[in-house]
Formats: structure tokens, C-alpha cells, sequence
């Protein structure tokens, strides 16, 4: 907690300076942003401390408005109601295609300026310009970039278990077999549908490689989700399902996490907000816990980024809105949040270099990947196809990880889920 402390510190500080830069001087005192959001882990919560503190600092109130729920579904659930009675929040976190659906309906205020006094077109990547921009006009500003094809692991089970890194898909099996056997659980994992489809990016990925994912998952070829690629990715999910433990239906992300780091479970297959929640709990990088790609994945990034869209209020964007927007693209703000939330800065000009080892890799991996077109949109955390398709293939993974389905039914029922929500 100390770390967190003197991250928060620091970070209120260096934001402080940079809000008094950028805050319009007519601004009223006391005024607030209404912000809907879904982060409520520990770690999450510490790491938008950081947001709020800033914007504090320049005399707008915060208030808070957090719907529990990883991935943001049921955020979106109360974000339809809220609007629909006419009293949309100030601003939001979202994620990719919902940015989008939010365009269409002419509900978010344009952010140009703001983005043109910043820079934004030459510091952050086109491949999260596709959901931050709608018909070219700049709807939203990107907290950070996660990645979804990790592996958290267990640093003393694996010196107990004499466990080396895993390099390919049979070492990640050998591993958890080895688990397995000690009495262990081998796959730390909540039973959600959005957790089920984490685990499925990576083996679809590892699986059949960066075309293969961009086929199936992303352009939605009936030849790749009916192939025997497809078929092997359900094979090897059923794999996975026979690692996790008895009780993990329903559980939540962060309790899943919490089991590597009470030393009961070896991995954990989960986005890089997993970190979060290792340095909310004193845990290091190297020492406590180990993270890696998911062996056979190390050139790819399969990236979902926070956003804040600002719902339009009935005009210009308001002072507020503004300040918020510049915040979060901010340099200093970028460190200071993606140092606490484990993710990395939205921004390929930052010096990372006080960030842990962890988040150094991250961020070489997803600059590289960027600048060789191997960053991709996460198909599970709503960055490949619009929600009504992801959420209908959401239906059919967690089916057949739950034994409704056998592998050849289940890609007949993909294949119908896409077909009939696109």
C-alpha cells in the first residue's frame, strides 16, 4: 500500500501542475463531472483516484457513479437507461465498439480542439483512432491500452513446482497438469461469460495464428469460424475447463486474481488489469508473480482500450468536459494512471521508464505491434464487432466451456450467433 501511497502522491502532484496549465480561467469553482464507470476492484478504484484528485485540483467536484461488473455490460445496461430519461452523464468509460454504436446516435460532444491544441493524431496509434474518432471527428479520449493474452502466474508455486516460463501451448498444459497433481488450481478463473471469452482471444490467437484470428474473430468469415481451426480453439478451451477449479462459476475477476496471489491457484489467463490488483496488494513483479505473454502470442497484442466519451450536454463542450479530456491524454497523466491501473499509456511518447518491469514489456510490445500492424482489436472486450454480435458469441463460448455444447455443435452455433446478429 505504501507504493500506492507515494504513486498517488506523486501523481496528484504532477497533475495538479498540468490542470493549472490547461483549466479556462472563467471556469466556475465548484463545479462537477458526473462520471460513469465500472472500475471497483481495488486496484481499478486506486488507480481513478488519480483522475479525481487532478480534476479536484482545478475545483471541479467529482461525482461518482460506478456500476460493478468487468467489462462494462452492465454499465452499458444503466448508461441506455439514464439517457433514454433524458440525463445522461457528463462523461463515460467505454470501450470500442460501444464508442462507436453512441456516435451513430449524434449522443457525444466533438472533442477536435481539444485533440488538434494535444496532438492527438501523431501520439496515438490508428489502431485506437478507429474507436476514438467517428467520421473523422474525435468522440473520445483514451485512458490507456490493455491487453487481453497474458498469464499471471504464481511465482513461488512455480519454484515449487520447479516450473519454468511456458513457450508453447503444450508447456502451458504440462504446467497446469503439474498444478494439478500437487493439489493446486491450475487456472484461476471466474466462471462470467466476458472471462470464458478472455481466455477464448488467446486461444483462438495462439491457435491459428494473427490471420486466423483476424478471419474468424474480427471479419467474421464463414470459412474460419466453421474450419477445423475453429474446431481445435473449442477443443482446447474444453482443455482449459478441466484446470479450473469447482466453485468458479459466477466468481468475479479480481477474486479469481486474489486466488494467485494467495498462493492457491499457478495461473491466471487475464487481461493486464490483473496487475492492478498484485500491487494493490504489495506484491512485485519478478518476485511475487511472474506475468507473460500467453505462450505462442509474444508478437501479437490483443488490445482493449478505457475511454471517456463526453455525452453532448446541448452545446459546446463544457469547461469541464474539456478539462477532463485533456487530463486523461496528458503525459503526466498517462504515467501516473497506467503506472497504478497496469496498463499501459495510450500514447506511443512517454518515457516508461519508471514503470515496473511488467509495464516496460507491455509498452515495447504494444509500440512494436502497432508499428508492425499486429495490434489488434480484443474480440472479448468489444474492440472486434459491435455488442450485439459479441455478446451472441459470448453466449456459445460459455456454453460450451459449461459442457452444453461439444466442440462441433458449438461452431455451428457461432456461426448462426454471428449470422444472425450482424
Amino acid at each position: 500500500m505504501r507504493y500506492l501511497a507515494y504513486t498517488m502522491t506523486a501523481a496528484a502532484a504532477l497533475l495538479a501542475a498540468h490542470a493549472a496549465q490547461a483549466q479556462d480561467s472563467n471556469q466556475a469553482e465548484g463545479s462537477n463531472v458526473e462520471v460513469l464507470h465500472w472500475w471497483t476492484s481495488g486496484g481499478e478504484a486506486a488507480a481513478l483516484n488519480v483522475l479525481k484528485e487532478d480534476l479536484q485540483g482545478q475545483g471541479i467536484g467529482w461525482q461518482d457513479m460506478p456500476v460493478a461488473g468487468g467489462g462494462g455490460t452492465q454499465a452499458m445496461t444503466v448508461l441506455r437507461a439514464r439517457v433514454t430519461a433524458g440525463n445522461a452523464p457528463t462523461a463515460v468509460q467505454m470501450l470500442g465498439f460501444d464508442i462507436t454504436d453512441w456516435a451513430q446516435q449524434d449522443a457525444l460532444a466533438n472533442l477536435n480542439e481539444i485533440a488538434s491544441e494535444g496532438n492527438w493524431d501523431e501520439v496515438i496509434p490508428q489502431a485506437l483512432q478507429k474507436f476514438s474518432k467517428y467520421e473523422g471527428e474525435w468522440v473520445a479520449a483514451p485512458v490507456n491500452v490493455h491487453s487481453t493474452n497474458w498469464v499471471w502466474a504464481d511465482a513461488s508455486l512455480m519454484e515449487e513446482l520447479g516450473l519454468e516460463q511456458p513457450q508453447s501451448w503444450d508447456d502451458l498444459i504440462a504446467a497446469m497438469q503439474k498444478a494439478k497433481d500437487a493439489g493446486y488450481t491450475a487456472l484461476a478463473h471466474g466462471g462470467q461469460a466476458w472471462q470464458d471469452a478472455t481466455i477464448f482471444d488467446s486461444v483462438a490467437l495462439v491457435t491459428g495464428g494473427p490471420e486466423f484470428y483476424r478471419k474468424a474473430l474480427i471479419d467474421l468469415e464463414e470459412e474460419a469460424l466453421t474450419s477445423d481451426t475453429m474446431k481445435q480453439v473449442f477443443d482446447r478451451m474444453a482443455t482449459l475447463r478441466g484446470f479450473v477449479d469447482d466453485n468458479f462459476s459466477g466468481r468475479d475477476w479480481n477474486l479469481a486474481t486474489a486466488m494467485v496471489i494467495d498462493d492457491k491457484a499457478l495461473f491466471q489467463i487475464m487481461g493486464d488489469w490483473a496487475k492492478g490488483e498484485f500491487l494493490n496488494a504489495d506484491q512485485t513483479p519478478g518476485e511475487d508473480f511472474v506475468c507473460f505473454r500467453f505462450p505462442g502470442t509474444s508478437e501479437q497484442v490483443l488490445f482493449n482500450s478505457d475511454q471517456f466519451a463526453m455525452f453532448d450536454q446541448g452545446g459546446e463542450v463544457s469547461p469541464q468536459q474539456a478539462a477532463l479530456a485533456k487530463a486523461i491524454v496528458s503525459p503526466e497523466f498517462q504515467i501516473a494512471f497506467n503506472k497504478v491501473k497496469g496498463s499501459v499509456p495510450a500514447r506511443t511518447d512517454i518515457d516508461v521508464s519508471e514503470f515496473d518491469a511488467c509495464g516496460q514489456q507491455a509498452y515495447e510490445d504494444f509500440k512494436e505491434a502497432a508499428a508492425s500492424d499486429n495490434l489488434m482489436g480484443s474480440f472479448a472486450h468489444g474492440h472486434a464487432n459491435k455488442a450485439a454480435v459479441k455478446n451472441a458469441m459470448y453466449d456459445v463460448i460459455t456454453a460450451h466451456f459449461n459442457g452444453e455444447y461439444d466442440s462441433e455443435t458449438a461452431m455451428d452455433e457461432l456461426l448462426t450467433a454471428v449470422q444472425i446478429n450482424m
